[in-house]
């Protein structure tokens, strides 16, 4: 089954170019909260941060259909000396848009991703009360739906070709709230300055939440890994990405570039480059 693929260069804050009620599921990472290792000072306050997160989930609630899934890995950020509590903050925001919170996962990622850290280190260097900071294993996915799912809208034939592998699911834990995923390495090369979240997020959502031949959407597509797993899963996908310059990497990393037919496949990829709103 040949699949779909455009990529939009521009602010997801707008999607004119996505009607209403046709997206199928949504798996996206926004970009952390000027995050000092990748996105410091990308945001004047949390404020406007906050201010991206309300406008993008006001358009998501517009474009999902209805009874469908937004998943969402965000976290909370130390920057400075200060918390920021976004999941919950995020949490409000979704609901406020007409979401029905479903379920919240952690990912937590291999135990030798962190060392002991100038934060953890202070205890060392002070070894009293009070001076204790931990080091962040986890990240949050938090799972929203668009009002309820009408399951006898599925045909049968779609709901066999796009049949959960069983054994998969439960070897590798997907039942239960804590997933245990490796995090992309430092220094891949198609992810390079950028916060990628591993493949197997999308690959696990996915096949949990989208029928094949569906579309699946990410309003922060980076480097472009839902958009790739989607087409390896035969659904539709819809990247949007405010940074021009990363469209070859999301073309080179979905299998297009230069290249439209794959394995005998017609599987068309679009890039549309907005007038405005996008930065190089």
């Amino acid at each position: 089954m040949g699949t779909t693929h455009k990529l939009i260069i521009g602010n997801c804050m707008e999607m004119p170019e996505i009607p209403d009620k046709s997206i199928h599921l949504v798996v996206t990472s926004p970009p952390y909260f000027n995050a000092p290792f990748d996105y410091k000072g990308l945001f004047a306050s949390y404020e406007q941060y906050l201010g991206v997160l309300r406008n993008v989930s006001k358009e998501l609630f517009r474009v999902m259909a209805d009874g469908r899934i937004v998943v969402l890995n965000i976290d909370d950020m130390l920057i400075n000396g200060t918390k920021y509590p976004i999941v919950a903050d995020a949490t409000k925001l979704f609901q406020e848009a007409g979401f029905n919170y479903r379920d919240r996962l952690i990912w937590k990622k291999p135990d030798g991703y962190l060392r002991i850290s100038r934060r953890s280190g202070v205890l060392l260097q002070n070894p009293y009360p009070m001076y204790f900071y931990p080091d962040n294993l986890l990240e949050s996915v938090i799972i929203f739906q668009k009002g309820k799912f009408d399951y006898r809208s599925i045909s049968q034939e779609i709901r066999e070709k796009s049949k959960v592998n069983i054994k998969e699911f439960s070897d590798k834990k997907w039942y239960t709230t804590l997933w245990e995923m490796n995090n992309v390495m430092p220094g891949s090369p198609l992810e390079k300055n950028i916060a990628a979240f591993p493949t197997e997020l999308p690959y696990r959502a996915i096949n949990l939440f989208a029928y094949v031949g569906e579309t699946v959407l990410d309003p922060f597509a980076g480097s472009g890994t839902t958009m790739k797993i989607a087409k390896q899963l035969g659904r539709n996908s819809i990247g949007i990405e405010i940074k021009k310059s990363l469209a070859s990497i999301i073309k080179k990393k979905t299998g297009f570039d230069g290249q439209e037919t794959l394995n005998g496949e017609e599987n068309k990829f679009e890039v549309i480059l907005r007038k405005k709103g996008w930065i190089e």
